[in-house]
């Protein structure tokens, strides 16, 4: 069995990812503790989501903190609070300049297929209507080792939806969140097992074997 680890649940609204992730951990289909969750609004309501559980929660306002630079050394303060084994960005609309000891422990994730419709600017229902303005008949989400660029980190998983020719932006959104329910948890669980392996721009899946095997080496 992989070892709880500790995630860091980085906000920007409703939580309803930050749920996702409470509910599986309650469930035991996912070997995680959220150990504090860290909002750029104060009226965010995932940290309601967060004080309902008993989760430390903080807000590191992006108002308050205007420049790149001051906002992401005020959330690296906050994280070093906490143990953290990732950081999991779930709906967190700022870039966060990672710390040299959260690189290749940072994920985040994209509703689209990256590099598709990605990047800044992309986000929200601005994705939906660009996918749809374009046309393209599949779409889905991303689940991504972050970097310090927008969508730009090296991708764990990706799952794919249909767009449909009746489509509006709400409908193909609805769609691709109920992938983005799994699709976070099971990179989280892999990255708990530790089965993911940098190469690059590429991420390696070990089995279950491999794990092991790295492990004891």
């Amino acid at each position: 069995m992989a070892r709880p680890i500790n995630l860091a649940v980085l906000i920007s609204g409703s939580g309803r990812s930050l749920q996702n992730l409470i509910d599986r951990i309650a469930a035991k289909r996912l070997d995680a503790k959220v150990s504090v969750v860290v909002s750029s609004r104060a009226d965010a309501y995932g940290l309601e989501r967060a004080r309902n559980h008993n989760i430390p929660a903080a807000v590191v306002s992006s108002r308050r903190h205007r420049s790149f630079e001051a906002l992401s050394a005020a959330i690296a303060a906050e994280l070093d609070k906490y143990p953290v084994d990732l950081v999991v960005m779930a709906g967190f609309m700022c870039l966060f300049r990672l710390p040299e000891k959260f690189i290749g422990r940072a994920m985040n994730i994209h509703p689209a297929l990256i590099p598709a419709f990605c990047g800044k600017g992309f986000y929200g229902h601005h994705v939906y209507e660009a996918v749809l303005k374009y046309g393209t008949k599949v779409s889905g989400c991303t689940v991504h080792f972050a970097d310090n660029e927008y969508d730009h980190g090296p991708v764990i998983l990706q799952r794919t939806v249909p767009v449909l020719d009746d489509d509006t932006p709400d409908t193909l959104a609805a769609r691709v969140f109920e992938q983005e329910l799994e699709a976070y948890p099971e990179a989280i669980q892999l990255f708990a097992e530790g089965r993911l392996k940098i190469e690059g721009r590429r991420v390696r899946t070990l089995g279950r074997e491999g794990r092991r095997m790295k492990d004891e080496g």
